[in-house]
C-alpha cells in the first residue's frame, strides 16, 4: 500500500490538478455539442466531429507530451450552451470543444485558448420576411438558444430600442431552428456562422436567409479550468505548434470551405481578423522577423 501511495504521489508531483487527473486516469474528457456545425456536431454514425474537436485533439496530443503518456483515451461528454460552463468548473470535462464566445464575464469563471474563430450575432429569417435589421423586430418573436451570448445581445437590443419583442428560447441550436421552421418565431438570433451551418445542414437555402448587421462581436475559444498555468501553457503550445506548422488555415478550410463529412458545404472564407490572429501564433515567423 505504501509503495502504491508513494508511486501515486510521484505521478501527481508538480502537475496541475487537471493534468494530474488525466495522468492518473489516462483519459481526457472532451465536451462536445450535438448541433453546432462545423465546430462540434454529430456525423451520420452519431460520432462527435468538427473543427473545435480537431483543435482539442491537438491539445490532447500536447497533454500527452507534457505528462509523458502517449496512450491517452478521449471520452466524449455531451454539453449544451446552458451547462457547458458548469461542466468545466465542476470538473465534468477537461476541455470544452464547441462554439463558445470568450468574453470578460466568462473569463471570471473559466480560461480560454487563443482565438480560434470570430463570429457575431445575426438573424435568420424566412426568405420572404421583410426583416432586415433590428428596427424591423418591433413586436416580433425572436428565438435564441438558452445560455448563449446571443440571448444577452437580443435582450440588450430589445431594451435599447424599446422593441417590445417576445424572446423565446430553445435548449440547443437545433431546437431554436425548429421553432423558426414551425412558425413559432419570426427570427432566430445566433452567431452568423452557426446560422449558415444550420441552413446548409438542412438544405434550407431556399427557405431561409441570414440578414442584418452584426448585433454582437463573438471571439471563440476552447474552454478549460481557470487558475492552472501549466494547463494554459499546454493549450497555448498546441495552438502555437499548429500556427508554426501552418496547419491552422488548412484546418479552417477543411471545415469551413471544403465539403463536410456530412455532405454540406459552407464555403465561408477565413476573415482577415482570424488570418491575422493565426499569423501571430506562428512562432517561426515571429523569430524570423
Amino acid at each position: 500500500m505504501t509503495t502504491a501511495a508513494a508511486a501515486q504521489s510521484g505521478i501527481d508531483e508538480g502537475l496541475s490538478p487537471t493534468l494530474a487527473n488525466i495522468k492518473r486516469t489516462h483519459v481526457v474528457r472532451l465536451g462536445y455539442r450535438e448541433s453546432s456545425p462545423p465546430f462540434s456536431f454529430l456525423d451520420q454514425a452519431n460520432r462527435p466531429i468538427g473543427y473545435s474537436l480537431e483543435l482539442c485533439q491537438a491539445i490532447v496530443d500536447e497533454i500527452g507530451a507534457e505528462i509523458d503518456d502517449a496512450d491517452l483515451r478521449i471520452e466524449y461528454v455531451k454539453v449544451t450552451s446552458d451547462d457547458r460552463i458548469p461542466a468545466v468548473t465542476q470538473n465534468k470535462i477537461d476541455l470544452e470543444c464547441g462554439s463558445t464566445t470568450a468574453n470578460a464575464e466568462r473569463g471570471k469563471l473559466v480560461a480560454f485558448s487563443p482565438l480560434m474563430f470570430v463570429a457575431g450575432t445575426k438573424l435568420m429569417v424566412p426568405k420572404a420576411s421583410p426583416i432586415s435589421g433590428p428596427k424591423d423586430l418591433q413586436g416580433k418573436t425572436v428565438v435564441v438558444t438558452k445560455g448563449t451570448t446571443n440571448e444577452q445581445a437580443i435582450h440588450a437590443l430589445d431594451k435599447k430600442f424599446a422593441l417590445g419583442m417576445s424572446i423565446v428560447t430553445g435548449d440547443d441550436h437545433e431546437q431554436s431552428y425548429q421553432k423558426l421552421v414551425d412558425g413559432k418565431a419570426d427570427a432566430f438570433a445566433t452567431d452568423d456562422i452557426l446560422l449558415y451551418g444550420l441552413i446548409a445542414r438542412h438544405k434550407a437555402q431556399n427557405s431561409f436567409r441570414v440578414t442584418g448587421d452584426y448585433l454582437s462581436y463573438d471571439p471563440y475559444g476552447i474552454m478549460f479550468r481557470k487558475g492552472e498555468p501549466q494547463m494554459a501553457a499546454v493549450v497555448e503550445r498546441a495552438f502555437r505548434k499548429l500556427g508554426s506548422n501552418r496547419d491552422l488555415i488548412p484546418l479552417y478550410n477543411k471545415w469551413f470551405v471544403s465539403r463536410l463529412p456530412t455532405g454540406e458545404k459552407l464555403s465561408v472564407q477565413i476573415s482577415p481578423q482570424l488570418e491575422e490572429a493565426f499569423k501571430v501564433l506562428n512562432d517561426s515567423e515571429a523569430s524570423s522577423n
